[in-house]
């Protein structure tokens, strides 16, 4: 008798623990079916985390797909007088090259190159992430809201000899006008109409910057 319900009692504690993780109870489910499932799950898992990632990000510019390269304009200190001489490319592995050399000459001392486009609206981001191959000189990454606007938002940025990621926070960049910071606040990051680089760093030095692409994070 005591057999017997040690017996029943041992039945009823196994029924009660838990199932290893991945197997079923009660729906009839073969090992095969659990496991294309689970490969089901896990596929729609890893598309749901890439779109997110999509949508977390948007391209700017990226010159890596032969994107044509005419708005984008050279700016140097000619336009006061300077001597200045800045040039910028497509490389032949789809990389834009600003290169050239900065003079001090004529009161000169810097070259820039200037992107103007429709208006864009960003105020689902909060900062610029560049791709870039440099020299290990410093540079600036310059924002205007509109086209029109005489004074950019400005961020400085330091590099290192070959390719990096630089980050670049909207409220990071402070309005400036002809190297003189004024006094309004920071770039809101809402809209923009024109980016773009350059180089002044009060010497005369030859310099080679080059852009893989600009995105929206």
């Amino acid at each position: 008798m005591s057999s017997k319900k040690d017996s029943s009692l041992s039945l009823d504690l196994q029924d009660a623990l838990p199932l290893p993780f991945g197997s079923a109870q009660g729906t009839g489910s073969s090992p095969p079916e659990r496991s294309r499932r689970e490969n089901n799950m896990m596929t729609h898992l890893i598309s749901t985390i890439i779109l997110i990632t999509m949508m977390q990000s948007t391209i700017v510019f990226d010159f890596s797909n032969n994107s044509p390269i005419t708005a984008w304009k050279v700016v140097d200190d000619v336009v006061m007088g300077g001597r200045s001489n800045g040039k910028f490319e497509m490389s032949d592995d789809g990389h834009g090259v600003f290169y050239g050399a900065v003079s001090l000459e004529n009161n000169g001392g810097f070259s820039s190159i200037r992107y103007e486009r429709d208006r864009m609206q960003v105020d689902q981001f909060s900062k610029f992430i560049i791709r870039l191959h440099s020299d290990g000189k410093n540079y600036q990454f310059r924002v205007k809201t509109n086209a029109s606007d005489y004074y950019s938002y400005v961020f400085n940025f330091s590099t290192q000899p070959g390719w990096q990621i630089i980050e670049i926070p909207f409220n990071k960049m402070a309005p400036s006008f002809r190297g003189r910071q004024l006094d309004q606040p920071n770039y809101t990051g809402k809209t923009f109409e024109e980016l773009g680089f350059l180089i002044g760093n009060k010497t005369a030095e030859d310099f080679r910057l080059m852009i893989d692409k600009i995105e929206l994070q």
